[in-house]
């Protein structure tokens, strides 16, 4: 993967990877960087076949914008085989793994896929100077929640490992300088490499049971995916603790705590983020929930199995 800082190298990235007829997908709210040979703006969407149709004349795909313009652009390169550059403006790392979801312009789940074919990233801090503080911290837990899983999921590994423990040092060191200082440059950067190096992570190892909870709650209600990753995380690691203690306990001494789990808590308040029902998640309905979740392909590679009673049981835990 190539990675240039700031928005001036897209011209040239774009150039290293053979792109010359960019097509950009992005919500309407983000200006047009280059030239482009067209662009999709409905984001969300699950209209991925005619996003691919009006592709016709490009040669790359240009995502701007967050998780959910990202895959849509995935979604799109693997209909059409185009090579994607992404351009985040979220701390949710999406943009190093072949691998989406696709939502509907509802935010509600309707299906998923991998197969992308990336190419290149370019990371601008001045992107995301006006991303609300509830998305800030919420994309900044997701990422976390990367870092957290590659230590002790099935597939972890050294490179995953490494970017890992990077990752999680610089999130929980910078996300509360941006939460406390909205217009810094140099904590959005480095909240931003915080988020590079745990979708490295990501890429590197994959997901656990904290995302697969995360998932289930997202798909089925529509709700933000880092918000629910900031819910369901502090109880996967506690879940896990039995079987990965000293993986967790590198984790927290990378962000500067003998208590992971309660530092990620004091992290998620930072965007409002307590409880499940402050998200009108109907108690009477996480066994269904539970259920979804246990065969998630996270809940699989987790180093603890859990059932879907367990399941219920953690997500009572914090709703």
């Amino acid at each position: 993967m190539i990675v240039r800082w700031g928005l001036e190298e897209l011209p040239g990235l774009l150039a290293e990877v053979g792109i010359e007829r960019p097509f950009l997908v992005a919500s309407p709210r983000w200006p047009i960087p280059v030239d482009v040979a067209g662009t999709w703006k409905e984001v969300p969407s699950d209209r991925i076949q005619e996003a691919a149709a009006a592709t016709s004349g490009a040669d790359g795909l240009l995502a701007l914008g967050g998780g959910s313009a990202i895959d849509l652009a995935k979604a799109i390169s693997v209909e059409t085989s185009l090579p994607l550059v992404s351009v985040p403006t979220t701390y949710s790392g999406a943009e190093w793994t072949p691998s989406f979801g696709i939502r509907d312009h509802d935010r509600l789940m309707r299906g998923g896929g991998s197969g992308a074919n990336l190419a290149g990233i370019v990371y601008e801090p001045k992107l995301t100077l006006d991303l609300p503080q509830a998305e800030t911290v919420g994309t900044s837990l997701n990422a976390l929640a990367h870092t957290a899983e590659a230590l002790y999921v099935k597939g972890r590994n050294e490179e995953g490992d490494r970017e890992a423990l990077a990752g999680a040092a610089l999130i929980s060191q910078w996300l509360p300088k941006v939460v406390d200082d909205g217009k810094g440059l140099e904590a959005r950067r480095g909240l931003l490499e915080g988020a590079l190096h745990a979708g490295a992570a990501l890429a590197a190892a994959g997901l656990g049971l904290g995302h697969a909870i995360a998932q289930a709650l997202g798909g089925r209600y529509g709700l933000p995916h880092g918000a629910m990753n900031a819910l369901a995380l502090p109880a996967a690691l506690r879940f896990n603790e039995p079987v990965a203690a000293a993986e967790i306990a590198r984790f927290g001494a990378a962000m500067g705590t003998d208590d992971p789990a309660g530092r990620v808590e004091e992290l998620a308040r930072l965007g409002g983020f307590e409880r499940l029902r402050d998200f009108g998640v109907p108690r009477e309905e996480l066994d269904e929930v539970a259920e979804a979740a246990a065969v998630r392909g996270g809940a699989l590679a987790n180093p603890r199995s859990a059932s879907p009673a367990e399941i219920a049981e953690l997500l009572r835990s914090v709703w």
